[in-house]
Parts: structure tokens; C-alpha cells; sequence
């Protein structure tokens, strides 16, 4: 049965006991029942700041049951989400409310200086919380990315919010599912999979900041069923002390799931021999839908450092520079078909998509196919940066940095991490008389009203000698090679020189 997702939460509390919890942070709980009423009241509210059917709102709140509680008053006004980080530096909420053009603001920095907005305390007092006749949004929800031209685009996406309620879930999310959420809600992954436990009549366990031991107490404590991690969440865990991970009981976790960032195969390996390669499984995609593949512990134990075969709804091809389709084995560009042709999963706001006069689309990936129809996927192309699962786009950081009055340019490479996957390395040009040291102690602080804090460069080198060409491009690629072998032999460093042999300082 076809149901809007403004009425899930009313379609449970018709079904469910009274008291069945429905969404918690914390101490922080909400029965269906509360959801649906409070979801009523801010819809109403949200109505009267003037949303109508077909508009968007910015939500800028933590994690949290707030958050929910606004997510389906949105869907209740016939309006579609987009949710954005609550500390999003003033420029960068400034970029994004241009491009979506928001009927209502909820919640973010003051500074944001949005033109209708409310406060993230806002409490809907003198509004009805009884049922409402909503109208379907045409686009269930508008999540953000940063583009690799330094400014940001919107992504909607094509599918109504409706929901079938005899349709099984994606991912293998089981009816009634305890599911843990330990991400950030603005997110693509972690919206849709919170999101995705309520359609399902289960019960959400939010985390507001993720914590290494006190994710395995929840799991311990609510029998969570299926999460989500990224592998940053899943090293952090792994480097609990033996006795922490053995504390707490996790056997009545059925399926873990991995996205979002390269996984280092020895740490695969690891939660395989803990928990079982039948419950670990892995994907990867993009917000656009155009194509994903999935891959259990299982196949992966048989494939090691493959992401799995391409799904049912899309096609997968491998490009090379010539623009053919490379041998089975060889390199390329990734790019993937929707069955139901290109375009038809979402659009961008504020961006074009990467797509050839075939409508074969690209996520800016490279990767190769096995005989077996398996992918694995080679480094991030040049022009991104994958730190802990969040996209970072160099022209973004570097523009932020090269704002600064004593930076005549600046290069933004990503640098292997061990716990992030990569971190943000800058080199930067100076004039010789500057103090590099002080520009590189104090750039946190410049940077801070310009970038959030995790696309802040973690490393900086300088260079008294132009770093790119006259036409203003660079190798970017080799210079990050460069810099990930010098790195792998002298194991840190925070000022480099940028030609010669280089000394940590």
C-alpha cells in the first residue's frame, strides 16, 4: 500500500501500543504518537512562515529527535528537505541558500542571515498537533555535495515522498528493525537509513557525536539489528582495547554496512573474523542513484578489495581516456546507466553533471571490472579528497586559504591517513620573507568563518617558487604522489619545503 511519509508516523501510532519508542538520543525518547503530534504542530507552524507544497527547507539541527520531528512537518507541508550541517561557516550556507532559494530556514547559525527562518529551539506552542491532509512532495529530499569547481550543488532527488508499506526495504533493513544511526543526519547515507527504520515501524537509536564504546553499548543495550558505519567509525572501534570490544554483547547485529569511503582491507578482514562475513557488507554509489554496487563478506572473502557487481537498476561501463571501454582488468574512468535512461534519479541544482552525449553518467571514480563482473576501484581522481567519508574539494579549500593576504596561491592535495583515509595537505607559495610558521599556526583560526572545520588543512609545505603553470592549472596528481611517498618514509611532517630534499621541521 502506497502511503505518503508525512503519514508514517501516524500509520505506526494507529498500530503500535501507546508507549512503543519510536525515535531516542539519549535519554531523549519519542513514541509515535509524539512524533506524529509534534511533526503536526511544526507543519502548521511551518505553514504560517509561509511553506506551501513544492518549496524547500534548510534544516540546520544536530542530531537528534528535533530533527525528525521537522523532517516529516516538511514532508506534512508538501515540501521537500535538505539538510545541512548546523555549523556550516557563513560563506558556505551563504553558497548553498543561493542555489536552493529555501521557503524556510530551521535552525543553523544566526549568521546565516537567512530571510524566513526559525530558531533551532523553536517550539511550535499554539498550534494544533491534530491530523493533517498533506499534499506529496514531488522530491522526497535535496541533499548537498561540494562540486570540483569550489562551489556546491543540490541534489534532488526524483522519487515522491510515498512509500510502500508491503515493499521489503533496501539493504536488507528488517520490518520492525532496531537500527543504530551513528552518523551525522546531514549526510546522504545516515538521513536516508534513519529515515528508512521508521518506515519500517522500528525503533531509531541516534547518536548525537559518534563515540567508539558507547556505540557498542547501544548496540548491547536497544539489540540493534542493522547500522551503518564509515570506515573511519569502524577503525576507531577496532582500536578499542580487546576487553572494551568484548564488554559489550553485539550478537544481535544481522547486517553492518560500510559506504561512503575506501575500506583498508585489513580492517575488512578484521570485523569479518569478529562478527562474521555474513554480516558485513559494503556499498558503493553516489547520491545520484545513477548506479551502486553492493557486496556481503561472503563474495568479498572470494573478491578481496572489490566494492561488488553493479545492481539490478543500472548499468556499469569502464572508460578509458580514449573514450572506448577498457579490457576487462585495465583502468578507467566509472561510469553507470540508469535502466530507466539518464536523468531519470535525480537532477543538480547549481551544477551540470558529468555525462557523455550517451547518457553514460561519471561520479569522478576510476576502478577496473574483474572476469567476474566485480569492481574494484582505484584512487579518487585528483580533484577530491575522501576524508572520512565527506567529499572535500580542493578549488574550495584552496580558495578559502589563498584569501589570505600573505598566500599568493595555494594547491590542496589529499595524503594518506591512517584513521581518515586521507587528510587535507596544503602547499602553499609564499613570498620569502614571510613567516611560514605563523601563517601555518594561524590559518585555523583564518579559515574558520570561510570552511568547516574538516575541510581545514591538517599539514601545510611551502614553496617560494610559483606551484602552478602560467595558465594557472597543476599536475596535481604528481604532486600528491610525490608527497605520499616522501610521507611513507619519513612518516610525518607539518612544514615541508616544496623542491629538494625535504626535512620535517
Amino acid at each position: 500500500m502506497l502511503i505518503p511519509l508525512a503519514d508514517v508516523p501516524r500509520w505506526h501510532a494507529e498500530r503500535k501500543p501507546a508507549d512503543t519508542i519510536a525515535v531516542s538520543h539519549g535519554t531523549d525518547t519519542l513514541t509515535w504518537d509524539q512524533l506524529e503530534r509534534r511533526a503536526n504542530a511544526r507543519a502548521r507552524a511551518f505553514a504560517a512562515k509561509g511553506v506551501k507544497a513544492g518549496d524547500f527547507v534548510a534544516i540546520g539541527l544536530p542530531n537528534g529527535n528535533a530533527f525528525f520531528e521537522t523532517s516529516f512537518a516538511v514532508w506534512k507541508c508538501g515540501a521537500t528537505p535538505t539538510s545541512l550541517s548546523w555549523r556550516l561557516p557563513r560563506g558556505e550556507a551563504a553558497a548553498v541558500l543561493d542555489i536552493l532559494k529555501p521557503a524556510l530556514v530551521v535552525g543553523g547559525e544566526a549568521d546565516w542571515n537567512a530571510p524566513n527562518a526559525l530558531p533551532a529551539d523553536f517550539v511550535p506552542d499554539g498550534f494544533s498537533d491534530a491530523p493533517l491532509d498533506a499534499p506529496v512532495a514531488r522530491y522526497w529530499k535535496a541533499m548537498t555535495s561540494g562540486g570540483s569547481t569550489g562551489r556546491p550543488k543540490v541534489i534532488l532527488d526524483h522519487n515522491p515522498a510515498v512509500i510502500d508499506t508491503a515493499a521489503p526495504l533496501m539493504l536488507g533493513i528488517p520490518p520492525e528493525a532496531s537500527l543504530l544511526n551513528p552518523g551525522p543526519l546531514y549526510h546522504n547515507a545516515p538521513f536516508i537509513l534513519s529515515h528508512m527504520a521508521l518506515v519500517s515501524g522500528g525503533k531509531l537509536t541516534g547518536m548525537v557525536k559518534f563515540d567508539a564504546e558507547e556505540t557498542l553499548r547501544l548496540i548491547a543495550e536497544n539489540r540493534v539489528q542493522w547500522v551503518n558505519f564509515v570506515p573511519t567509525m569502524m577503525h576507531r572501534i577496532w582500536a578499542l582495547p580487546e576487553e572494551v570490544r568484548r564488554r559489550y554483547d553485539v550478537s544481535s547485529l544481522q547486517i553492518v554496512f560500510h559506504m561512503a569511503a575506501p575500506m583498508p582491507p585489513w580492517l575488512k578482514e578484521k570485523w569479518i573474523e569478529w562478527l562474521g562475513p555474513e554480516k558485513i557488507w559494503e556499498l558503493y554509489g553516489g547520491t545520484e542513484r545513477q548506479g551502486a554496487c553492493v557486496i556481503s563478506g561472503v563474495e568479498w572473502m572470494a573478491h578481496k578489495g572489490s566494492v561488488g557487481r553493479i545492481g539490478e537498476t543500472a548499468k556499469l561501463r569502464i572508460i578509458g581516456e580514449d573514450g572506448n571501454d577498457v579490457p576487462t582488468g585495465q583502468t578507467g574512468e566509472i561510469y553507470f546507466l540508469p535502466n530507466d535512461g539518464a536523468g531519470s534519479t535525480y537532477h543538480y541544482l547549481g551544477a551540470a553533471p558529468k555525462r557523455r552525449p550517451d547518457g553514460w553518467e561519471s561520479l569522478g571514480d576510476i576502478g577496473r571490472l574483474d572476469e567476474d563482473g566485480y569492481l574494484y576501484l582505484g584512487d579518487r581522481l585528483a580533484d577530491m579528497v575522501l576524508r572520512g567519508g565527506a567529499n572535500i574539494y580542493p578549488a574550495e579549500v584552496e580558495a578559502a586559504v589563498s584569501a589570505h593576504p600573505d598566500v599568493r596561491s595555494c594547491v590542496v592535495v589529499g595524503l594518506p591517513d591512517p584513521e581518515f583515509g586521507q587528510r587535507v595537505h596544503a602547499i602553499l607559495e609564499l613570498d620569502e620573507k614571510a613567516d611560514a610558521q605563523a601563517i601555518a599556526d594561524g590559518m585555523g583560526d583564518f579559515l574558520s568563518d570561510r570552511l568547516s572545520r574538516y575541510k581545514h588543512p591538517e599539514s601545510f609545505e611551502i614553496s617560494h617558487t610559483p606551484i602552478r603553470d602560467d595558465s594557472g592549472k597543476v599536475r596535481r596528481t604528481l604532486l600528491r604522489d610525490e608527497r605520499a611517498a616522501w610521507l611513507k618514509e619519513n612518516r610525518e611532517f607539518r612544514i615541508l619545503p616544496a623542491r629538494g630534499k625535504a626535512k620535517a621541521e
